[in-house]
């Protein structure tokens, strides 16, 4: 409910602003298909993947641990929101080497960043994405899984948070409040800047860039987004090489 929440609100918000309305609406209609289709795929196959087949192949392999692991809230909160962002940090810089760049590539062909922006990937992207496989882990060895789901649904929000223009000013309390160790949508801009400076690559925590010195954030948006692409559009969905 919170991830849908968070969807509407930014959704609207979007609309809502004749400027931001418009850059939306000029998408291409190979775009809002590419857009339309992740969406789909990652809000509802995926899940229900993990429910069908991968909490069940954990149940197979390990059925004596099911609900075995015993935390209170705020490790598995932590361990959610925290430790399985900087698997993710790895997880999305391998991304970013020659050996998976194929299959990130076609993310980063966004060129205004968007909520519906947020999904546009290869569609079996996301079997390579450490969130499939750690989440559906977690939440099969605790005993009560509900604050690592809440951990869950506060990353899938501030990931479309992420990818919307909806941010706030350098400027602003907020921003001075939240920037020092909160991933926000400028600095996710300048992850998909077009003249691209490696790095950006958290989800949740600023830290781990700051640790690994991947850290770029200027004050200022970047001039322009996205990379060319002269792939057509299955090749995009199935075979992006």
């Amino acid at each position: 409910m919170l991830v849908f929440a968070v969807f509407v609100i930014l959704l609207t918000l979007t609309v809502a602003n004749n400027k931001r309305l418009t850059i939306f609406l000029s998408k291409s209609r190979e775009d809002w298909i590419l857009d339309t289709i992740g969406l789909c795929f990652q809000g509802i196959i995926i899940p229900v993947f993990q429910i069908t087949v991968v909490y069940q192949l954990y149940q197979f392999l390990i059925p004596n641990f099911q609900g075995e692991l015993k935390l209170n809230f705020l490790a598995s909160f932590i361990i959610s929101f925290v430790f399985v962002d900087y698997l993710y940090y790895w997880n999305h810089r391998l991304f970013h080497t020659k050996w998976l760049w194929s299959i990130h590539q076609v993310h980063h062909t966004v060129t205004s960043l968007d909520i519906l922006g947020t999904s546009r990937n290869t569609l079996w992207t996301s079997f390579f994405i450490v969130y499939l496989w750690i989440h559906s882990l977690f939440i099969y060895l605790l005993q009560d899984p509900s604050w690592y789901i809440l951990g869950v649904s506060l990353t899938s929000a501030l990931d479309l948070w992420r990818h919307s223009k909806i941010s706030p000013q350098p400027q602003s309390f907020l921003y001075q409040l939240l920037s020092p160790w909160l991933i926000l949508p400028l600095d996710h801009a300048w992850h998909h800047a077009s003249d691209h400076i490696p790095g950006n690559y958290g989800a949740n925590c600023k830290i781990w860039d700051r640790l690994h010195r991947t850290h770029h954030t200027p004050e200022q948006a970047p001039s322009s987004l996205g990379i060319q692409s002269h792939l057509s559009l299955t090749k995009k969905l199935f075979f992006p090489f």
